[in-house]
């Protein structure tokens, strides 16, 4: 016997066996390590994003001022995240970091409360003297809301008070306090601006231009531009700059309400819709918008004049009310019981109500309205005489 023979050999068939659960084994072995190896790098990766972002926005430590802060600044919080207000505190040099007014916003429940707006705030805020300049009552500036029917100019009523017009409107909307100075534009100053500005460069609607700037008195060329809502005022900004801003926001509410686009199947163009829109308004309470849409759209199609109290009273300044003879007589563009047509520019701010009538109104052969009831419901006629029994009825009950 060699030294050979004191090992065993496996018998043939079972070498094969082997051979493979060794393979199977190195397989199994070589997994375990791809997947520790591959966990590995998951926490390895995972702990450098982490400290990336904690770094980039402070979630660990973060820049904060101390104190309630030095000069006065004028701070525009757009809509938006907690975040994104921190996001513009920090560009206006407000508070230090995004998280120093978004950990201060966690601790205070009406941060959340915050609305888009203008706010005087300081440079150089601590983040909880930021939010507390935000939450506290009043902080908002600015901030203006039209009405529908409102005209740019005031308006005197029969009792002698005034009724503020869109002019004096953003005057008073302009005012606010920097550092001891007032910002306030004087409602002269804005007019101006209204009659210098290019419409164009200003940024009135395309649609509005051309027909826009034919109109002789060129203040009024702004007329019915700004649709009723709330809108935003900067202080301290120009007034061409306080027009160029409330201009965007009212053509996107134009367009929103359908104009230009929905002028074109009806055989007027979208300014004269307009002005028909700030007839309605005037002329009507919501529930006749389209019927008194109607009655313009039927006066128009025979030749026949308007003969509306509230284009004469326009430029008279005075709100909606009968007029006497003497008014009607007296020339001017606006005066629709002596001028053909439409007026030249819409006499007031027509809503979306009325803008919708304008396009779509109420099919009727009504020539004829008068004011009926004292609620603001308009009777309705298609011939002089049954107008004229309207007419006896409303006065009979002190409707007109």
């Amino acid at each position: 016997m060699n030294d050979l023979d004191l090992f065993d050999e496996a018998p043939a068939e079972e070498r094969p066996r082997r051979g493979r659960a060794a393979a199977t084994a190195d397989k199994q072995r070589r997994r375990k390590v791809l997947l520790l190896g591959g966990i590995a790098a998951v926490i390895v990766l995972g702990i450098g994003v982490w400290y990336g972002v904690t770094s980039l926005f402070g979630l660990t430590s973060y820049e904060d001022f101390e104190g309630a802060g030095d000069s006065d600044v004028v701070v525009k919080v757009e809509p938006g995240t907690i975040s994104q207000t921190g996001q513009s505190l920090v560009e206006a040099g407000v508070v230090g970091s995004v998280r120093a007014y978004t950990a201060a916003a966690q601790e205070n429940d009406s941060a959340g409360s915050v609305q888009p707006g203008y706010y005087v705030l300081k440079t150089k805020m601590s983040g909880a003297n930021a939010v507390a300049g935000l939450v506290r009552k009043n902080a908002r500036v600015g901030e203006m809301e039209i009405k529908g029917g409102n005209q740019l100019d005031d308006v005197t009523v029969a009792s002698g008070k005034v009724n503020q017009g869109i002019i004096t409107m953003i005057a008073k909307a302009s005012c606010a306090e920097l550092n001891g100075k007032s910002t306030c534009l004087t409602a002269e100053q804005v007019r101006t601006a209204m009659e210098k500005a290019d419409l164009a460069e200003i940024g009135a609607p395309e649609w509005v231009i051309t027909e826009a700037s034919k109109v002789t008195e060129p203040r009024r060329r702004f007329e019915g531009l700004l649709m009723p809502g709330k809108y935003d005022v900067k202080p301290g900004d120009t007034p061409e700059n306080v027009l160029r801003a409330l201009l965007t926001t009212g053509s996107a509410r134009l367009q929103a309400a359908g104009l230009p686009k929905a002028a074109e199947k009806t055989g007027f163009s979208p300014y004269q819709l307009l002005v028909m829109a700030s007839l309605v308004e005037k002329e009507s309470a919501t529930q006749d918008f389209g019927k008194i849409a109607q009655v313009t759209r039927n006066r128009l199609a025979i030749g026949m004049k308007l003969q509306y109290d509230s284009t004469v009273n326009y430029p008279l300044d005075r709100p909606n009310i009968r007029t006497n003879s003497a008014d009607r007589d007296k020339a001017g563009a606006y005066n629709t019981y002596a001028v053909q047509g439409l007026p030249p520019t819409p006499i007031g701010s027509p809503g979306a109500g009325a803008i919708s009538a304008a396009v779509t109104p109420e099919p009727s052969d009504y020539l004829y309205f008068v004011r009926c009831d004292k609620n603001g419901k308009s009777c309705f006629a298609k011939d002089l005489d049954d107008h004229n029994a309207n007419v006896r009825e409303a006065q009979a009950k002190g409707a007109y």
